[in-house]
This record gives C-alpha cells, structure tokens and sequence, in this order.
C-alpha cells in the first residue's frame, strides 16, 4: 500500500529515472538499469535529500524491486534446456549448483559483508544482474547490498566478455569448449553475446544457447539457494517452500511461458516493462548507498566475485574432462 508520505520520494525517484532513460541515449553503453543506479549514488553522495524522501525512496527500492521480478520472467523459457545435447546440460547444471554450495560457503570463510556474498555468488553462477534482482528481496538485509553486487557482477561480466574470446582463440579451443566456456561462466546475457559472436557466428549460438539453459535455472537455484542460506533457521521443509509472492509468480509465468507459445510482442513487451520498473528500483537503491559502505563492501566483493569466476571457470575445465567431447 502507497502511503500518503511517500509520494515525495516516489516522485523523486520517477523525476530522476525522466533524466536517466534521456541520458541512456548519450551513454548507449550502459543500460538504463546500471546507469540509473550510477544517478541514484552519485546524487545520494552529492545532494542533501530531504528527510520526509526516504519514506517514498525505500518504498521504490523494496517494492519495484519484486514487481520487476515478475514482469522479467517472461524472458525465461524451460525449453532452451532441451536444445542442449545432454553432456552440455549436465556440466551446466553441475557448475552452477556447484557455485551456489561454494558462494555459501566461501561467503561465510571470507566473512564478506552482509549480504554482498551472497548476491555476487548467485549472480555469477547464473544470469548476473537479473539473478542478483530475483534473489534480493528474500535476503533479509541491506538492500543497499544489491547496488555493490551488481557493480562487481558486470565489472567482472564486462571483463570476461574482452579477455576470455582473446584467450580462447590463443589456445585453440574447439567450438563446443569455446562455447561451453563462454555461455558457462559469462554474467549476462549481453556478455555473452557480444564474446561469442566477436569469435564466430556458431561460437555466438551455441554460447547463447547454453546461457539461456544456464538463465532456465534460476528458479530452481532460487529454492536451492534460499535453502542453503536459511537451513539452520529452524524452518522445516515445508517452510522452505513458503516462499514470498513475487517468487511464486515469477516460477509460475516461466512455466506458463514454457508451455505455450506467446507472441513475441507480448514478451518483449513484459520484459521491456520489467526494465523500466527495475530502473526505478535501482534509482532508488542507489540513492540509500553511501560511499563509505560502497569502498568497504566493495572491495571484498571485488576480491570475491574474482575468485568465484576463476573458480567457475575451473568447474567448466572439469566438466569438460568428466565428458571429452
């Protein structure tokens, strides 16, 4: 429920998110989701906002939060599992469910703040800033912990997507291993993109086919991962299940969209609306980062997130020596 004192902040967050979709064509590089969470901690850090904001501006970074999260299941499809050879699928579900096992249990050796581990983990094994997205409102801690993550995530994506198709090709690897590595290990689905189709055009398919199977798990990891983090809360199994609203809808539409053949329109548009609203969340999330907490998380989260991507990268090497292909 929109409070009456909450309509100053919400306006606020909506005048910025004006200034920041105008801006994404002046910076084409970055989206409007990285580029609005870039506005709101730059202006948290620069201008005094007034006190009476805060109510709207929290309410914008918790509740658009999970609101996205619906509309951005749409783009997630179970069939593109199907579209692997089974070897393929196997090494994929092995790193990524091996990821979230070792994000737990490095998260808690390395002690890295809060909740940053932990979101930084999931979005590496899986889809980056969008797994970071689905997994943040059941995290009951700073959401002010989604903006570092995301930073080290696409630090790190971005990275990759320019070293990895270099090493690659030095090395000589074959289609499949270049694809396997590249769809297996990247953060987004843009990284992907922009790697394997930098290297060759069956490089690009193929990579983004095994992302898109990687993309499928998230609901599955979702319910792997908040089980693994909350197991010694006392819940019992069913417990486990009962899982906020936002989750259950967004699990059900994939499923639904798995099923039966949308337009294109349709989904486009859903995930379109799913950016915009994600957008504002992170306007908002960004506005509640200080500096101060940016450096001290960050620069855990930055020697974290590059030890779990070497060590996805190890996973892959693995799987490829479980199946010689």
């Amino acid at each position: 429920m929109i409070q009456k004192t909450n309509f100053s902040g919400i306006l606020f967050t909506l005048a910025i998110a004006i200034v920041v979709f105008i801006s994404t064509h002046f910076f084409s590089f970055l989206n409007s989701i990285l580029l609005g969470l870039l506005f709101g901690i730059v202006l948290g850090n620069t201008v005094k906002i007034p006190l009476y904001f805060q109510p709207g501006i929290a309410f914008m970074g918790s509740k658009m939060l999970e609101l996205s999260i619906v509309f951005l299941a749409f783009g997630i499809n179970y069939t593109h599992m199907g579209k692997l050879g089974w070897e393929s699928f196997i090494i994929i579900g092995f790193v990524v469910f091996s990821m979230l096992l070792i994000t737990v249990y490095l998260a808690k050796k390395m002690n890295c703040p809060s909740s940053v581990g932990w979101l930084v983990g999931f979005g590496t094994a899986i889809c980056g800033s969008s797994a970071i997205v689905a997994l943040a409102p059941s995290i009951n801690k700073n959401k002010e912990d989604v903006g570092v993550a995301m930073a080290v995530v696409n630090l790190y994506g971005t990275i990759g997507m320019l070293v990895l198709p270099l090493l690659l090709t030095a090395f000589s690897f074959s289609t499949l291993h270049s694809s396997l590595i590249l769809g297996g290990t990247l953060h987004s689905v843009g990284n992907v993109v922009g790697a394997g189709y930098a290297m060759t055009s069956e490089i690009g398919e193929q990579s983004l086919a095994i992302k898109l199977a990687r993309v499928a798990l998230l609901s599955p990891g979702l319910i792997f991962f908040n089980y693994l983090t909350q197991r010694n809360s006392g819940k019992n199994w069913k417990q486990h299940l009962q899982l906020p609203w936002y989750l259950w809808s967004f699990m059900a539409i994939t499923i639904i969209v798995s099923i039966f053949d949308f337009p294109k329109l349709v989904i486009d548009g859903a995930s379109e609306i799913g950016k915009i609203i994600l957008t504002f969340a992170m306007i908002a999330i960004g506005l509640r980062v200080s500096f101060a907490a940016l450096l001290q998380s960050g620069k855990r989260g930055l020697v974290f997130g590059l030890l779990l991507f070497i060590i996805q990268l190890f996973l892959v090497f693995i799987g490829f020596l479980l199946f010689k292909n």
